[in-house]
C-alpha cells in the first residue's frame, strides 16, 4: 500500500485567555496566540500541530508563520509523502527559521504516521527512537509562579502546592537585587518538600548571577536549578557562570539547533538543556538534540512556550516515548481557561495525562 500524500494545509488562528497572568523577565501575557495547523492527506485524514506566537524568544509571529506555511512549507510538502520519515527533512530545509511554523507541520507529519499505525503518539515516538514498547501513559510537569512581589510569590506558590505540584519554577532575573528575597520567601512558604527551580530568562549578566545563585546556596535555599541566567548570545557568560557555582545551570535560549547544542558541549557551558519544539522546529530535530545531548553526558528537559493542548500533548508525548533525564516543563496549557480542543492531553494535579488513543486523540476545536 502505498504512502499518503499531503494534500492540504489548513491553518486557524486561536487565542486562547489565561486564567492568571503569565509574567516573565522578558513579556507580560493574558492570553496564548497560537496558530492551530492540520495536515490532510490523500486518504482524508488529518494530523496536527501549532505554532505559537513567541516574539520575545524565537521571533515567530502567527502572521509569519501563515505566510511561510502558505508559501515555501507548503510549496515543500504538498504532494509528497505524509510521512515524517520521508518529508520531515523536507520541512527543515524549506525555510531559514520560521521554528514555530516548522514545529506545526513536523509534529502534524508525526501525529498522522502514529494514526496510521494506530499508536499513541508516544507509542509511536518510543518506536522512532528505538525504544520499543508501550510508553507511560502520563508525564508529571513543574509548574511556573509568574515574576512578582516575595509575597505575590509565596501566596502563588502555596496555591499551586495545593494544585498538586511538587516542583516549583519561579520566574526571577527582573531585579537581581531582590531576587534572593523572592526566593527566600517562597521557600519559606512551602517547606522543605517541595523541589525549586529558577528561571531568570537571560535577566542577569555573568557576575550577577553567581553573586545570586551564590547566595541563595549560602542561604541554604535548596535550588534545583538555575535556567538561563545570562543573555542567550553569552555562551562564555554562561560558561563561567556554571564552572563559579555549584548549583546545576540550564541553557534554554543559548540553545535552539543542533549548531548551537554543539557551542554549549565545546565550551562546557551548562550541566542542563532545554530543549523545546518551538525552539527546534518540531519533534524530529528534538529526537536529535535529545540524543546528541545525552550522549555527551548533559541531562536535558523538554518544555514548551507558552502554547495550547496540541504542543503539550506533543511534547509530553516526546518524554513518555523518547525520555529526558530530568521532569519537564509542560504546564503551559494549565494555564488556559479550558481546552479549544475535542481530545487531547488533560491535566490531572502534576501530571499531563495523554488520551488513549491514536495520535494525540485530538479531533479538531470545540468551536464550531
Amino acid at each position: 500500500m502505498s504512502t499518503p500524500v499531503v494534500e492540504a494545509i489548513r491553518t486557524r488562528r486561536l487565542s486562547v485567555p489565561l486564567h492568571t497572568p503569565f509574567v516573565t523577565a522578558l513579556r507580560r501575557t493574558t492570553t496564548a496566540e497560537t496558530l492551530l495547523v492540520e495536515v490532510v492527506d490523500s486518504d482524508g485524514a488529518s494530523g496536527w500541530g501549532e505554532a505559537p506566537q513567541v516574539w520575545q524568544v524565537t521571533g515567530d509571529s502567527i502572521a509569519g508563520s501563515e505566510a511561510c506555511l502558505a508559501g515555501p512549507l507548503a510549496d515543500a510538502l504538498v504532494g509528497r509523502p505524509a510521512d515524517p520519515r520521508e518529508s520531515a527533512s523536507l520541512v527543515q530545509r524549506a525555510v531559514v527559521g520560521n521554528r514555530s511554523a516548522k514545529m506545526a507541520l513536523d509534529v502534524a507529519l508525526h501525529d498522522l504516521a502514529a494514526r496510521r499505525a494506530g499508536l499513541t503518539l508516544a507509542d509511536h515516538l518510543a518506536a522512532w527512537a528505538g525504544r520499543p514498547g508501550q510508553a507511560a501513559p502520563g508525564v508529571r510537569t513543574d509548574v511556573t509562579l509568574a515574576a512578582g512581589s516575595p509575597a505575590e510569590l509565596a501566596a502563588a506558590a502555596v496555591a499551586r502546592v495545593a494544585d498538586g505540584f511538587g516542583t516549583l519554577k519561579l520566574k526571577v532575573g527582573t531585579d537581581a537585587a531582590t531576587d534572593v528575597a523572592r526566593v527566600l520567601a517562597v521557600r519559606a512558604a512551602v517547606g522543605g518538600g517541595v523541589a525549586l527551580r529558577l528561571d531568570a530568562n537571560q535577566g542577569w549578566d555573568a557576575f550577577e548571577a553567581v553573586r545570586v545563585i551564590g547566595a541563595l546556596e549560602a542561604a541554604g535555599a535548596d535550588v534545583e536549578l538555575v535556567e538561563q541566567p545570562v543573555p542567550a548570545a553569552d555562551v562564555l557568560g554562561l560558561a563561567h557562570v556554571t564552572a563559579h557555582v555549584e548549583t546545576p545551570v540550564m541553557a534554554d535560549e543559548s540553545v535552539f539547533v543542533l549548531e548551537d547544542l554543539v557551542e554549549v558541549v565545546r565550551h562546557d557551558a551548562a550541566d542542563l538543556v532545554n530543549v523545546k519544539l518551538a525552539k527546534c522546529g518540531g519533534l524530529t530535530p528534538a529526537l536529535e538534540l535529545l540524543h546528541v545531548a545525552h550522549l555527551h553526558g548533559f541531562g536535558t528537559i523538554v518544555g514548551s512556550m507558552m502554547e495550547t493542548h496540541v504542543g503539550i500533548g506533543a511534547a509530553a508525548a516526546l518524554v513518555a516515548g523518547a525520555g529526558a533525564t530530568q521532569l519537564p516543563d509542560l504546564d503551559a496549557a494549565w494555564w488556559a481557561t479550558a481546552s479549544p480542543y475535542v481530545g487531547g492531553p488533560a491535566y490531572v494535579g502534576d501530571e499531563v495525562v495523554l488520551p488513549d488513543r491514536p495520535g494525540l486523540g485530538i479531533d479538531g476545536t470545540r468551536e464550531t
